[in-house]
């Protein structure tokens, strides 16, 4: 039976990289999605993607940091399909590359903004969502980089350890309902993001691909195909962990 049969999913940044991969990895399984992107293009391509395979899938184009954005997306997904099953918190930036006495205060802004503010705005909703139909299961995009040190990106870092201190305190909070809470931390994966950050410094590959055991980069299905189980009820025992994709890099 498909992993997400007939549950109502919600994408951010499902316009490209991880999120795109795994809103076609949830079609597959069977759920009816919502997909939300500040790159309308990005997104419509996603859901058109997903319909031409014989999925459900709308677009929404959303800034995830304007007031009442996040509420807004949560309801039109309900007003769509009835509920809200899962939800998966991705939509992220890089940052520029700086030491931390260099770094910029719009810089930290705009990176935390979106990298944790939003993470946190969207839960806040969905979670109100699933408190009505006692159930549900969310899991936001945090990262290596917020498992351990990021030199020359404090921002990043700083926003992805504070997804894994969001997502394991929510997870204690709603355990007993239950709403089944979770992140996933992706190695270096090969996204748009970060292919353009290599293209900028093209020797990174080399150290990037080197410090995964694995000996290379992730793939952006391989992040989705976890983000999958996590929402499903395989993995109905499983909440508050934040789980690396990495192969083996947080293990050394």
């Amino acid at each position: 039976m498909a992993l997400l049969k007939d549950k109502v999913g919600l994408i951010t940044g499902g316009g490209s990289g991880i999120g795109r991969a795994t809103a076609l990895i949830f079609a597959r399984e069977g759920a009816k999605l919502v997909i939300a992107d500040l790159n309308r293009k990005g997104g419509e391509e996603t859901a058109a993607m997903i319909e031409k395979a014989g999925g459900q899938a709308i677009n929404i184009e959303c800034n995830v940091l304007k007031p009442g954005a996040a509420e807004d997306l949560v309801a039109q997904a309900v007003k769509r399909y009835g509920r809200l099953d899962c939800a998966f918190n991705n939509a992220g930036v890089a940052g520029d590359q700086a030491r931390t006495a260099d770094s910029t205060e719009e810089c930290w802004d705009f990176v935390v903004g979106i990298d944790l503010k939003s993470v946190w705005l969207c839960m806040k909703y969905e979670i109100a969502q699933m408190l009505k139909q006692k159930s549900g299961a969310i899991v936001n995009t945090a990262s290596i980089a917020g498992l351990g040190a990021n030199p020359l990106g404090i921002a990043y870092s700083a926003a992805k350890h504070g997804v894994v201190g969001l997502t394991r305190t929510a997870a204690v909070e709603y355990a007993k309902i239950p709403i089944r809470i979770n992140a996933v931390c992706p190695g270096v994966t090969e996204t748009p993001m970060v292919e353009a950050g290599l293209a900028r410094r093209p020797q990174m590959r080399a150290v990037f691909t080197k410090g995964h055991p694995m000996g290379r980069l992730g793939r952006p299905e391989e992040i989705g195909e976890a983000v999958a189980w996590l929402c499903s009820d395989a993995a109905s025992f499983i909440t508050g962990i934040p789980l690396p994709v990495d192969g083996g890099f947080t293990a050394i």
